[in-house]
């Protein structure tokens, strides 16, 4: 059968309803019902179309389809849409950084959580000098028990004119910091042009101990020390001088007290030093590079900040590192590093509380210089799920003279470290070990016993773990201790904000394992486990004329606790315990009576 065609008539007045029926809809911002002219004759049945369509939720397998949401009209009187020769055309803002405020929206001056004229968020003045202060507040609570050699002028306590006394300290430090930085330029995708920063910190800290001449030469100063300081920690400018491609690969130069860390655990140097650091990074950022020279501020022994008052040490560090992304494989980067640590200190330096720093109190304690190079690698990253970091550094030079011996030696020793961990949804397991190279004569022309510049590591628990936390006298009245405040290395320095690196020590050997658990958003629960012995010990023998020093040190056992009640780090609580259990090593040196524990509460308060 034929059918035969509508009445023009007809068609006409389908055609201007079809235009009106799609005007109305495109009114009502719904999408029109597509139609023809069939359809309209009523030949062929018009599509189903659902407006809320995209508004239903996919059902999972296994799951009843959920309800249909009911149909909310949003924003009724909406305007039509722009025509179509005027859509994406940019209309000029006089001030894009502040359109917040011109629809009415204002925040504080003082929310950090929202647009702040003192968080960098706007401009201060002009149109792209922006202005960002930070502050800081660092709560610190921290009861220990160190061996503690009694000195020559001893207390009236029984047992004090043993050559140990008692073990017990508590240490309560409170530390401000304040940070202020002014930078130009639009840094959504480039560093900033121009850039100003001063980082200012007062540290008022306050020790008790159970033995007089511990924390002071003079003993009538008595068991308690409280001291305060301020130091300069950031003062420095740094300039873009040069965009090397059009994805802002860059070269930079960064003139004054600064931070720097040589690899990606702070093995070798890390520290906020004078100097001028040349650095910035190619191809897409897959390269990056460092040229840096420091000359070493001296610190307040009892901060750790750095004291600009004094005159700078006559120590200085001259840094090579390349880094390169994604080698040897897609998310692992790795760093090629040369460093060379020149030092001429020969002349004594007494500290603020009395004690002889440079030299130290151990063998001839007679100056030195050396000259030390180091070359290493670092990488760190993942290779698919097992994540990685790795070092290995040989030090390579000499010195004036030998701790024990006065002529010239040469120095080689070599340091490795390295820590693999992996991910179980909220467990991260981990493993790590270490191994430093030690002197195994300390009367021969070689020195071998391994030392970093200024190393402040993060590895194998980092400052839960009560070795690497405290410093553990080795010599009494200001001398030595086995390793630094904040250090893995068994290097026998005086400290290490103001001795002198030491290559005559016995070195260390180190296996942990530890992990870390995410018991919540906010809170994280880490454990670590480090077994530790010495590397040589004729060192040690030396030091301590005695015949009979085992290489054991002892099990380090430590376990924390950190809550960001706001899931951010602008308030982080911190409580945390170890313990050191002795090993026959620490028994030769310290008798079977000490007790070796750390407790730290930190608390931490950012603006």
């Amino acid at each position: 059968m034929r059918i035969a065609p509508p009445p023009r008539h007809a068609l006409i007045t389908a055609l201007t309803a079809t235009f009106m029926l799609g005007a109305t809809m495109a009114s009502a911002q719904v999408s029109p019902v597509p139609t023809s002219w069939l359809q309209l004759v009523g030949l062929l049945p018009a599509p189903t179309y659902d407006p809320y369509e995209s508004q239903i939720p996919r059902r999972r397998p296994g799951h009843p389809p959920e309800p249909l949401p009911m149909f909310v009209e949003q924003n009724p009187d909406a305007l039509n849409p722009a025509p179509v020769d005027q859509a994406g055309a940019f209309v000029p803002v006089p001030d894009r950084w502040r359109i917040m405020e011109s629809l009415g929206v204002n925040t504080p001056w003082y929310d950090p959580y929202n647009q702040n004229v003192l968080k960098g968020d706007k401009p201060m003045f002009g149109e792209d000098w922006f202005f960002a202060i930070t502050g800081i507040s660092d709560t610190l609570i921290e009861p220990r028990g160190i061996p503690t050699p009694v000195g020559p002028q001893s207390g009236p306590g029984p047992g004090s004119n043993d050559v140990l006394g008692q073990t017990d300290q508590i240490i309560a430090a409170q530390t401000a910091i304040t940070s202020f930085l002014l930078y130009k330029g639009d840094t959504a995708f480039k560093p900033p042009d121009y850039e100003f920063r001063a980082t200012l910190a007062f540290n008022y800290n306050r020790v008790q101990t159970e033995e007089v001449r511990a924390l002071q030469l003079d003993p009538t100063f008595g068991k308690t020390r409280d001291d305060g300081f301020i130091g300069v920690q950031e003062l420095f400018f740094t300039k873009d001088y040069r965009t090397a491609s059009a994805r802002y690969d860059v070269d930079e130069v960064r003139i004054g007290i600064q931070p720097f860390s040589s690899d990606f655990r702070g093995f070798l140097f890390q520290d906020n030093q004078l100097g001028v650091r040349f650095f910035g990074n190619r191809d897409n950022n897959h390269w990056q590079y460092n040229l840096a020279w420091f000359r070493r501020l001296e610190k307040d022994i009892n901060s750790g900040l750095n004291d600009v008052t004094e005159s700078p040490r006559d120590d200085d560090v001259f840094i090579a590192s390349l880094y390169r992304q994604d080698f040897p494989v897609v998310g692992f980067v790795s760093q090629a590093i040369v460093a060379y640590n020149r030092n001429r200190e020969d002349s004594s330096f007494y500290d603020s509380n009395g004690f002889i720093q440079r030299p130290a109190a151990i063998g001839r304690e007679s100056p030195r210089t050396y000259d030390v190079g180091y070359i290493g690698y670092n990488g760190d990253g993942h290779f698919g799920r097992l994540n990685l970091t790795v070092a290995a550094y040989a030090a390579i030079g000499d010195q004036s003279s030998g701790v024990f011996v006065p002529d010239k030696t040469d120095i080689r020793a070599g340091f490795l470290a390295a820590e693999a961990s992996m991910d179980f949804d909220w467990i991260r397991v981990r493993g790590s070990m270490a191994y430093a190279s030690g002197d195994n004569d300390p009367f021969d022309d070689r020195s071998t016993g391994y030392d970093a510049i200024f190393e402040n590591p993060i590895f194998a628990g980092a400052d839960t773990s009560y070795w690497v936390r405290q410093n553990i006298p080795l010599i009494g009245g200001g001398g030595v201790a086995l390793a630094s405040r904040n250090g893995l290395l068994a290097n026998l320095r005086s400290s290490k904000e103001q001795g002198q690196s030491n290559f005559d020590n016995p070195g260390l050997q180190l296996i942990g394992i530890g992990a870390d658990f995410d018991v919540t958003p906010q809170s994280r629960l880490s454990t670590n486990i480090n077994h530790l012995w010495f590397d040589k010990t004729e060192i040690l023998k030396a030091a301590r004329a005695t015949s009979a020093v085992d290489r054991n040190i002892g099990t380090d056992v430590s376990v924390a606790w950190i809550w960001r009640p706001h899931f951010t780090q602008n308030v982080i609580l911190r409580l945390s315990a170890a313990t050191l259990l002795p090993g026959k090593g620490l028994k030769d040196l310290y008798g079977t009576d000490t007790k070796y524990y750390s407790v730290l509460g930190n608390l931490i308060f950012t603006y």
